[in-house]
């Protein structure tokens, strides 16, 4: 087969590759969770500062949740381009784009100064970081798994998922340096925006990296086979078409798979800011270090899990994190109440030790369900789509369930049916560890070209 005959990897050059990806959704998440954690810690304040706390959160977190609105959007868009030019060429995009709208934020005037214009400028801003994150993820892991070893793929498509840990713990870092060293009136006059203005340098480091790195060689394959056919299908010069035809099925069980794992991200990364400060009384700084040391430690599991996932399969570990996840929702909030650090970083810690068990083997299990043609769309959409309706709105409902009720037990339910639409979603999936990317689509016809690949087909 022409997609088999690529040379495999070598060692260095996938290493190259890995940390190309892992850098560029460092610095994209960074981008991303930078703004969730000053939602949650002092745009209230800034830009709605005629509301109460609480209130003045909640519409923080609204236009935080714009952001995520914009990621369907980035994920058709690229996954379209990304789909007939390459992964290569959209990652290089999507980094410019979330780059500059973050470092524009950092310049932005406040409320006190263009009076409304204020929220309306940033949630413009917000709206560009989401079309750019919605394009990212599926560019990442696609290049790591179809550069990777298909023995390994779980742990090498994993490490483009630290980024999202990495980006938090630098976020986190760069604010809990700056509200320990800066007085609060300081913090709030020009602190803030140090973290923003630092996005520029980041995106040029990213950027020099991204550049040196080749397109993915499946991708090359696949591309070279449709050349050589006199008429190309249609659908797969419009990859959404192809989606929706052949993997509609998918689409909805990676929608399904990614409730429970970004649902419960959010509640832990982001709205824990606000529950630790304004319902437990804990200092800001407190709850940043509880989430910087617990970013850390997911940071490390997320390749664990994603080797594990290499040996067990991708549903078994995908499940461990769900169940985990849905028997830690009571006893997260219980120990967050004791008002206690020790307790608070272990309810955030272990919350996020399940978590990667959902999130480390997501980039090969979503990967693997598409052909190398839609795969980019495929995977995209999957992702993109599902956190429109989780991981958006989390922070928002959390918030509203703790104003409205003053507690976490409806919040804690809220997580369990997060991980209730989870569970059906696996069992209706099957194993995909033993299928090889460049054989998904590798056939002549373009019907079989986009069909799912038989999950028993030998690993090569």
């Amino acid at each position: 087969m022409a997609a088999s005959a690529a040379a495999p990897p070598q060692p260095a050059n996938l290493r190259k590759i890995v940390a190309a990806s892992l850098i560029g959704t460092t610095i994209e998440w960074y981008d991303f969770f930078l703004y969730g954690s000053a939602a949650a810690l002092v745009f209230n304040k800034l830009f709605f500062p005629d509301t109460d706390p609480l209130t003045g959160t909640l519409l923080s977190f609204l236009t935080y949740a714009v952001g995520f609105a914009a990621r369907p959007v980035g994920a058709l868009v690229f996954g379209h381009y990304g789909d007939r030019l390459g992964r290569k060429k959209l990652l290089v995009l999507s980094l410019l784009l979330m780059g500059g709208a973050t470092f524009a934020i950092g310049l932005l005037p406040t409320h006190a100064t263009v009076g409304s214009a204020a929220p309306v400028l940033l949630t413009a801003l917000r709206l560009v970081q989401g079309f750019a994150l919605g394009g990212e993820w599926g560019g990442a892991v696609l290049l790591v798994s179809e550069h990777g070893d298909a023995r390994r793929r779980g742990f090498w498509a994993s490490w483009p998922q630290t980024g999202a840990p990495a980006g938090q713990l630098l976020a986190t870092g760069v604010l809990s340096a700056l509200t320990a060293t800066l007085s609060d009136s300081a913090f709030e006059s020009w602190g803030w925006r140090v973290p923003f203005l630092l996005s520029g340098v980041l995106v040029l480091i990213g950027m020099w990296i991204r550049l040196s790195v080749d397109e993915s060689p499946v991708f090359q394959a696949a591309l070279a086979r449709a050349e050589t056919r006199k008429a190309e299908d249609a659908a797969e010069r419009m990859p959404l078409l192809a989606v929706l035809r052949h993997h509609w099925k998918d689409v909805l069980i990676a929608m399904g798979a990614r409730m429970a794992e970004n649902i419960s991200y959010y509640v832990i990364t982001a709205f824990i800011l606000v529950y630790a400060v304004e319902h437990t009384g804990l200092e800001k700084q407190t709850a940043l270090n509880a989430v910087l040391i617990a970013s850390a430690i997911h940071f490390a599991v997320i390749p664990a899990w994603g080797a594990l996932s290499d040996r067990v399969g991708r549903r078994p570990v995908y499940l461990v994190g769900a169940l985990g996840v849905g028997a830690w929702a009571f006893p997260f909030f219980a120990l967050v109440d004791t008002g206690e650090f020790g307790l608070l970083l272990l309810a955030v810690t272990v919350g996020l030790v399940f978590h990667g068990a959902m999130y480390a083997p997501q980039a090969a299990f979503f990967s693997e369900m598409f052909a190398t043609r839609v795969r980019y769309s495929g995977a995209s959409i999957g992702a993109q789509f599902a956190s429109v309706a989780a991981g958006a709105p989390a922070p928002l409902i959390a918030t509203a369930l703790l104003k409205d009720t003053g507690g976490s037990t409806m919040i804690s339910l809220y997580l369990l049916a997060a991980v209730a639409l989870t569970l059906v979603a696996l069992l209706a999936a099957r194993e995909t560890r033993h299928r090889d990317l460049a054989q998904i689509g590798a056939t002549s016809s373009p019907q079989d070209a986009t069909a799912p690949a038989d999950e028993t087909a030998p690993v090569r």
